[in-house]
């Protein structure tokens, strides 16, 4: 699928959004971006790309237990 952004008045998005629900989701989806989205997005791919390259670093089950752990008792005072 292929994302488009586009910028209008007001009255012209409505008649958009009208025109864009006549087809399916499966078709076309409405996709809202803020500065959020954009960031998340930016971290998840600097992510994948870590992983696909081999230098991402994993932990156990264990280990992430114990570092959470570790952090909530640092901050439980």
């Amino acid at each position: 699928m292929e994302t488009i952004k586009i910028e209008c008045q007001p009255n012209v998005r409505t008649k958009i959004l009208e025109f864009l629900s006549s087809f399916s989701e499966k078709e076309c989806k409405v996709v809202t971006e803020d500065s959020s989205f954009i960031e998340n997005k930016r971290k998840l791919h600097l992510v994948d790309a870590k992983i696909s390259n081999g230098t991402a670093e994993f932990c156990s089950f264990e280990e992430l237990d114990s570092y959470l752990d570790n952090v909530i008792s640092n901050h439980e005072d």
